[in-house]
């Protein structure tokens, strides 16, 4: 018995699907290859329920619209973020990432990021003739290298488009002829930011935005030519900021995700016996146009698929910032519902970030109680972060 092949087969069904849940009848549950793109990478969209597509722009704008990198005051910023994951069973499987912004004038700018997934060290062993030997170790990976252009198309509006570069390493075998599984994404993102107006007794600024991410072919992996579609996801969100005073800000904002991936469906033999729920073997774009209306359970089911989440953040003279959040998905689509919270600490040209999640639903999450970590430093020449994109007076 060959020990390569059975680690080989459960990190194939835990990492290239999406996130496992226990317990739940997830027949029809839509999976993707590389998920930990979903993965919120910083510590400030952590903290608000894992939204960021209408929230004020910053540094990792990147991960989820950015076409916000339009509306940023600072000139240059450098962010750094991490991310354990599955902490409570081992401790070296991560999600890290590093993201550069620049400004090139007023109305454009552009920026650039890269993820890494780190899956931990796995050991081999092979028995050969009733003893275990040692096959050492392997670390399989994932990443993506991603480069956007950001446009400032009126005083308000705002578009860009992103490319990247998806790696998939998760061979683990050693046959000469294995390689990894490579696509490319693309996104189209946009994002509205209105004037101050009043509400009430209060100024105020209303937020907007969409994206449509991870626009591109389906990964292909050389064990058993498995196929996998990768994260296709359209988002948007509302965003109200109410300004109490020049030192006082209060953030609500709401946001809404759909993968734009088939959804599985049931596979029979010759004989009409049931055999499992599985994807339908099309190219990404049809993929994308079909996942609209192809849930067996018509438009009920399709409501089903989409996942809502709601963030609070309270910033005090833009160097203080508490944050609270809720994620809420169907249960037949998986159940992941958690709260979540975080801070923030402007230290002039370095901002700190930190969050933690708390499942409330009986499935467990892989980032439960985990504390993420996020670090921006300016490097250019202003002399803090902007933390909103509300222009100072």
């Amino acid at each position: 018995m060959n020990s390569k092949k059975n680690i080989a087969q459960i990190v194939m069904i835990f990492f290239v699907g999406h996130f496992i849940c226990l317990g739940q009848d997830l027949n029809r549950v839509i999976t993707t290859g590389v998920p930990f793109l979903l993965i919120a990478p910083d510590a400030r969209a952590a903290g608000m329920g894992d939204l960021g597509v209408a929230t004020p722009a910053d540094v990792y704008s990147q991960q989820w619209n950015p076409a916000k990198y339009a509306f940023i005051s600072s000139e240059k910023v450098l962010g750094f973020s991490y991310t354990p994951y599955l902490s409570k069973l081992v401790d070296d499987i991560f999600l890290g990432n590093i993201t550069y912004f620049t400004r090139i004038n007023e109305r454009s700018s552009w920026a650039t990021s890269l993820k890494y997934f780190s899956l931990g060290d796995i050991q081999f062993n092979e028995f050969i003739g009733g003893s275990i030997i040692d096959q050492g170790l392997e670390r399989p990976t994932e990443l993506t290298l991603d480069l956007s252009y950001a446009l400032k198309l009126s005083k308000t509006f705002s578009m860009a488009v992103a490319g990247r570069y998806i790696r998939s390493d998760l061979k683990i075998v050693t046959d000469a002829d294995t390689s990894s599984a490579n696509s490319l994404g693309v996104d189209i993102t946009g994002f509205y930011k209105s004037n101050v107006f009043e509400l009430g007794t209060n100024n105020a600024i209303f937020r907007s935005g969409f994206n449509i991410s991870n626009i591109g072919p389906r990964l292909i992996y050389d064990i058993g030519d498995q196929k996998n579609f990768i994260p296709t996801n359209f988002k948007t969100g509302l965003g109200l900021d109410l300004l109490f005073d020049s030192n006082n800000i209060l953030g609500i904002y709401t946001e809404f995700n759909k993968l734009l991936v088939p959804t599985p469906i049931a596979v029979y033999d010759q004989n009409n016996i049931f055999i499992k729920y599985s994807q339908p073997d099309v190219d990404f774009l049809k993929g994308i146009f079909t996942s609209f209306n192809d849930a067996p359970g018509g438009v009920s089911e399709e409501l089903k698929e989409i996942t809502f989440a709601l963030g609070l953040e309270y910033r005090f003279q833009d160097s203080f910032s508490i944050r609270s959040g809720f994620f809420g998905e169907n249960q037949d689509k998986g159940s992941r519902r958690y709260l979540t919270m975080g801070a923030g600490f402007d230290l002039k040209s370095i901002d700190i970030d930190i969050s933690y999640l708390f499942s409330i639903s009986n499935v467990r999450n892989p980032l439960e109680n985990t504390i993420r970590f996020s670090i921006a430093i300016d490097i250019g020449n202003s002399v803090s972060i902007s933390k909103t994109d509300i222009p100072e007076e």
